[in-house]
């Protein structure tokens, strides 16, 4: 499937590259790409689709956050961008199958927050096991109760981490040398740590942890995880945290378990409905309950991972710009390759059918383009080859590669 509308071939200069950063980026980003010449707008907050249509206009790299949502539509007004920055770990926010038809490289952040979100985590559970939401509040009111009533430690509690990813494997060893026993449930085959243990379904997690937290991902496989009938099988008195996806669970059921008293606590970090802007006003069955800690989506957010973050995505979409490298792309296949100053280099996105190599070649061959080095590598139902040549392509072999049925995206590089 070729692309709704043409895209430029011809190399961009630094100087003429675009960038719109949304929803207050650190400014590390944002700096970085300055200093490679690129043209940076920043804004501050999320962009409606309506908006974001109007500002993409000759944008060639996008940096988003959580809250803002890339469609089909907004791809379609966007003939000259090149990738989206996800300046975080989620892209359920971003149309993937859309950006791939079109060859719009897309890029996040899997690593740069890992820390922050665990030691909130840590942070919620001890103050969830010490009622220390609660007794603050109390204080803050000038109510003086100095009772350890419904106060523990948390040694030698059992910790059931659901989603062993990055982020649940190092809460695993975090909590273990806090005096956690680990026990853990994911649905791929994944290694435990230290003294973890692995759970054979969600239920026998459920039945033995004292504290369950959610670090699962935004697949739509994953909403609806956590109802009422998940929380019933929870053991009595036990805590509850979700610092992952607002849809996996549902706050009404959390809501009815908490006033029961079958859940003695939980934290709460993501929403189903999260507000747009900061400042707009927060609606959930969630607010008013005792010993429930909400916060607005913050599980990242520390200077320290923002930093990281801001400078891990910028430098990903430099790369890719300059040399086309889309070394842990989200969407596209794989290829890192050097810069060569030697060299003039194409990168070609296209479908992933036989033979497109071998036209490739034959037709720069009938041009009497000599390739002197190449790259190919597949995924799913794309392919991606970089080629490096002698001497700069001449327009009329561009537009032949550009008009090939097969070919998604083309863009000559140097």
């Amino acid at each position: 499937m070729t692309p709704a509308t043409p895209f430029p071939t011809e190399a961009i200069d630094d100087a003429d590259v675009r960038v719109l950063l949304l929803e207050n980026i650190h400014t590390d980003g944002a700096e970085f790409l300055r200093g490679k010449g690129y043209q940076v707008e920043q804004v501050d907050r999320a962009l409606g689709e309506d908006e974001l249509i109007e500002a993409i206009q000759g944008v060639h790299l996008l940096g988003i956050r959580s809250t803002t949502y890339i469609t089909e539509k907004v791809l379609d007004a966007a003939p000259d961008l090149l990738a989206i920055g996800a300046f975080c770990i989620g892209t359920n926010q971003i149309d993937l199958p859309a950006t791939s038809r079109r060859g719009v490289a897309v890029f996040n952040a899997p690593y740069s927050n890992t820390r922050s979100v665990v030691e909130l985590a840590i942070a919620e559970i001890i103050s969830l096991a010490r009622r220390l939401h609660e007794k603050s509040t109390d204080m803050h009111a000038g109510i003086w109760n100095k009772s350890a009533a419904g106060s523990h430690e948390v040694r030698g509690r059992t910790l059931g981490i659901v989603g062993y990813g990055n982020i649940g494997s190092q809460l695993s060893v975090l909590a273990e040398a806090l005096g956690f026993k680990v026990i853990f449930y994911d649905i791929d085959d994944k290694l435990a740590l230290g003294n973890a243990r692995r759970c054979a379904t969600l239920e026998e997690l459920l039945a033995e942890a004292d504290v369950v937290t959610l670090h699962v991902d935004g697949r739509p496989g994953n909403a609806g995880l956590f109802g009422d009938a998940e929380m019933s099988l929870m053991k009595p008195r036990s805590l509850f945290l979700n610092l992952s996806r607002g849809i996996a669970v549902d706050p009404a059921a959390l809501r009815a378990h908490i006033e029961s008293g079958h859940i003695a606590g939980a934290a709460v970090d993501v929403f189903p409905v999260e507000p747009k802007r900061q400042g707009d006003p927060f609606e959930s069955e969630l607010r008013g309950l005792k010993n429930v800690i909400l916060t607005p989506h913050v599980g990242g957010s520390t200077e320290e991972a923002q930093q990281d973050i801001g400078r891990f995505v910028a430098s990903k979409l430099r790369s890719y710009t300059a040399f086309g490298s889309t070394s842990l792309s989200v969407n596209l296949p794989e290829i890192n390759l050097a810069a060569d100053t030697t060299r003039h280099r194409l990168a070609h996105v296209h479908l992933n059918a036989p033979g497109v190599l071998a036209t490739i070649n034959g037709l720069m061959g009938d041009h009497g383009v000599n390739i002197e080095a190449q790259s190919l590598a597949t995924r799913g139902e794309h392919g991606y080859v970089i080629t490096d040549v002698a001497e700069a392509v001449a327009p009329e072999v561009l537009a032949e590669l550009a008009q090939l049925p097969e070919t998604v995206r083309l863009r000559q590089l140097s």
